[in-house]
């Protein structure tokens, strides 16, 4: 890890790990929210039960958030975890019209809890595109 991605991944890291552990322990009415959400978006999580839905996102939240705060996980590894994590929330984003403005990609008020995550895919990215990342 160089030691100028310090503040973005222990900030972002703490925050998913924050995230993933107060999903733990959510209730049938919070996984039924989440899960509902991320399904009307990505129709294959139908068929699974919102409280494992819940669940599985928890755990990877947490494992996320533990590879962006572990020091000895390089940013490339770190970059491609955060991508491929934010990149999904991008996705139901994108595909949630209730989540933006009529015709637009700007957020509804419905849509900023989501559309913030933006962030993270930036921060994602410019982990992968670190040139530190390069070998000599």
């Amino acid at each position: 890890m160089n030691l100028r991605n310090l503040p973005t991944r222990v900030a972002t890291g703490a925050f998913i790990l924050h995230s993933g552990l107060g999903k733990w322990k959510g209730g049938p009415e919070q996984a039924a929210g989440v899960h509902g959400m991320a399904a009307n978006a990505i129709p294959p999580l139908q068929s699974v039960g919102a409280p494992t839905f819940l669940k599985v996102l928890s755990a990877g939240e947490v494992a996320i958030g533990a590879v962006l705060l572990a020091p000895f996980v390089s940013n490339r590894k770190a970059g491609l975890a955060l991508t491929a994590f934010s990149g999904g929330l991008m996705v139901m984003y994108a595909r949630t019209p209730a989540l933006r403005e009529p015709g637009s990609i700007w957020p509804s008020q419905q849509g900023i809890g989501v559309a913030k995550d933006v962030w993270m895919l930036g921060i994602g990215l410019g982990l992968l595109l670190d040139p530190t990342n390069r070998k000599p």
